[in-house]
């Protein structure tokens, strides 16, 4: 059996970076995730007038409810979508004048729901060069409140960043959106809001924010979900035993449900108070499932597929084509210089088993992609990335670990 330290989450940290700028005193995180989309989260919001102390285990953030601390700031936000979604929408709660670009890959990326429903509200926002993309710039003055319509079918991160928002503005946000995909998002954000002292109410398709601003904390960042999920998916792949603690039961993360999907191919699963245990059976059963909420987990499912008893289909995935790559289609094209068959459509995937080879991964930069596929070369020698290093994103240390593991449950 290999007990596995995952990092923290990503997508807790980024949330819990907001809420401690945004939060009156000062804010500990117990074990943030240090890598490069949470660093230059951290960084964007020192540009913008934040104090922030980066221990090694633990991060000390001086809040400012009135907003940042400068008058004109120009932020560069990486690759990261977080960042890059959440820092303009914080910025726009105070006062000046504020710019944010990012990294090619990022600037591809949408943005126009977010940046519509802001204006909205009455920011002055503009899109310097692609309407609805990076870069833009912010000329802040605070923001009312009111009601809102905001369209979250591409991103929860939309609905995310306006929730987020929702306490800083003078009245207070309704927030009625026309389509949401990855809900466990959502919960995320709101169960975190909850802990800084602000409780969101939902009626129906409307989510309701009270003003009033948040409290400082000392908050705990758990283990990252996605990030466990290659580990798990090794363990069911191999026939080992993988138990990651700190994700149990009372885990805010949606995407450890991708361990019911692993049980549903045969893998044995416990889920105690304290951790998340998986064990392969030998058996890998092929399966039709939507993936809508744990999309994050589709390439990992894709990678593990071939080694299956039967096809393995995964629907309602179509956000998955505005990620850091289009990964629907970069799944198939691997999968295929693997030597496996594959089908895709618009929102799916369909995967025949096979005898995966050899072959060089085109990863086009994207961190889910090399982990995904090193959860192939498990079982398959010869597999290669043309860069292993964009793992850096969310887990700058995972080969190593990768490494240990396979030790551990292959030998």
């Amino acid at each position: 059996m290999a007990l596995v330290d995952i990092p923290g989450s990503k997508s807790v940290t980024a949330r819990a970076l907001f809420l401690a700028a945004a939060a009156d005193g000062v804010t500990t995180l117990r074990r943030p995730l240090r890598s490069d989309d949470t660093e230059g989260f951290a960084e964007g919001l020192e540009r913008l007038g934040y104090r922030i102390d980066r221990g090694p285990d633990a991060w000390r953030i001086d809040g400012r409810p009135e907003g940042p601390g400068v008058a004109e700031a120009d932020v560069y936000c990486r690759d990261g979508a977080t960042t890059a979604r959440f820092l303009p929408t914080l910025a726009a709660a105070g006062h000046g004048t504020f710019r944010f670009d990012a990294s090619p890959q990022m600037r591809r990326r949408p943005l126009l729901p977010l940046t519509r429903a802001l204006r909205d509200l009455g920011v002055d926002l503009r899109h310097e060069e692609a309407e609805g993309h990076h870069p833009l710039t912010v000329a802040a003055a605070g923001v009312e409140g009111g009601d809102v319509v905001l369209d979250a079918g591409q991103s929860s991160q939309y609905l995310t960043a306006l929730l987020l928002l929702g306490p800083l503005t003078r009245t207070g946000l309704r927030i009625t959106v026309t389509d949401l995909v990855s809900v466990p998002y959502v919960e995320i954000t709101v169960a975190m809001m909850r802990a800084f002292g602000v409780e969101v109410v939902r009626e129906g398709t409307t989510y309701v924010v009270p003003p009033g601003g948040y409290r400082a904390t000392t908050y705990a960042i758990e283990p990252d979900a996605s990030t466990a999920g290659y580990f798990f998916a090794a363990a069911a792949l191999t026939g080992g035993e993988v138990t990651v603690p700190g994700l149990g039961r009372g885990a805010l993360q949606g995407d450890l449900g991708f361990v019911e999907v692993l049980r549903r191919m045969g893998a044995r699963v416990e889920t105690g108070a304290d951790g998340t245990t998986v064990a392969g059976t030998g058996e890998l059963r092929g399966l039709t499932v939507t993936m809508r909420d744990i999309s994050d987990t589709m390439p990992t499912l894709a990678a593990l597929a071939p080694f299956a008893s039967g096809p393995v289909r995964i629907e309602d995935v179509a956000n998955t084509r505005v990620k850091e790559c289009d990964r629907l289609d970069a799944c198939a094209e691997n999968l295929r210089r693997l030597g496996i068959e594959v089908a895709t459509g618009p929102d799916w995937i369909e995967i025949r088993p096979g005898t995966p080879r050899g072959a060089a991964i085109k990863t086009h930069g994207d961190h889910r992609i090399v982990m995904s596929f090193a959860v192939t070369g498990l079982r398959v020698p010869g597999i290669s990335f043309d860069d292993p290093g964009c793992v850096r994103k969310t887990f700058p240390g995972f080969h190593e670990a990768f490494a240990s593991l396979r030790k551990d449950i292959v030998g």
